[in-house]
């Protein structure tokens, strides 16, 4: 436990003695703010629904973008063989480096307070959806970090892994968009595997512990993949 909280340290640092912290964070803040303030008015009430609608669409994009160097950028640079010789479990090593990026993740949901604070100024702001929703915003965000680790864990290119990762998180965003066009059976499948059918729930304000099971469960394969892959490693 103490070398996973050890590597998360260093991983949750090192973000912010680079560019990618800073690039990351602007830029989803900044296309959150233009496209959020540009439709708030056309609702014609308090509500920050429309913010849980566009940031899960942003991190489609920004959690492998955060995630792309994790493992390949240290496969690249030969500094993986290092750590993996050292006293360290590979499973600590995941584990370490996906909660730094976790941590980096809770900076970016915080800054994004600012929002839901700004809009009950202007009108009854019921809270209870919205703590519902930053924990959705939460586990759902945790799942496309993970996802982007195990794509950087199967290349030494950043590039790679940034659209590998983006690539797995589009399609269980856009999965159930599909529904229309399959039977039955193939339908229901599909809808339980999307990320939004999961998440809309909470943005209501419901807390159904299926999809939060759904969302770990997400983690812990994703998380559980990239072990192997690392561990892959040690016997080549």
């Amino acid at each position: 436990m103490v070398n996973t909280l050890t590597i998360a340290k260093r991983q949750f640092r090192s973000y912010f003695n680079g560019p990618v912290a800073y690039i990351v964070i602007g830029v989803v803040l900044t296309l959150l703010g233009v496209f959020f303030w540009n439709t708030f008015f056309l609702f014609g009430r308090a509500t920050v629904r429309e913010m849980f609608t566009l940031l899960p669409i942003f991190l489609i994009l920004a959690a492998p973008a955060m995630t792309m160097g994790l493992i390949a950028e240290e496969k690249r640079t030969g500094t993986i063989e290092l750590l993996i010789t050292m006293p360290v479990r590979d499973a600590e090593v995941i584990v370490g480096k996906f909660l730094g990026v976790l941590g980096l993740y809770a900076v970016l949901l915080l800054l994004t307070l600012p929002y839901p604070m700004s809009v009950s100024t202007l009108g009854h702001l019921d809270w209870g959806p919205v703590w519902s929703g930053y924990f959705g915003l939460l586990l759902q965000g945790g799942a496309m970090l993970a996802i982007g680790l195990l794509a950087s864990s199967w290349t030494d290119n950043q590039l790679v892994a940034l659209f590998l990762g983006a690539a797995i998180c589009f399609a269980f965003w856009i999965v159930d968009r599909f529904l229309p066009f399959l039977p039955t059976a193939a339908a229901s499948v599909f809808e339980w595997l999307s990320f939004d059918y999961h998440f809309r729930s909470m943005a209501r304000g419901v807390i159904d512990t299926r999809d939060v099971v759904y969302f770990v469960s997400i983690i812990g394969f994703a998380l559980a993949m990239a072990f192997r892959s690392l561990e892959s490693r040690r016997w080549r």
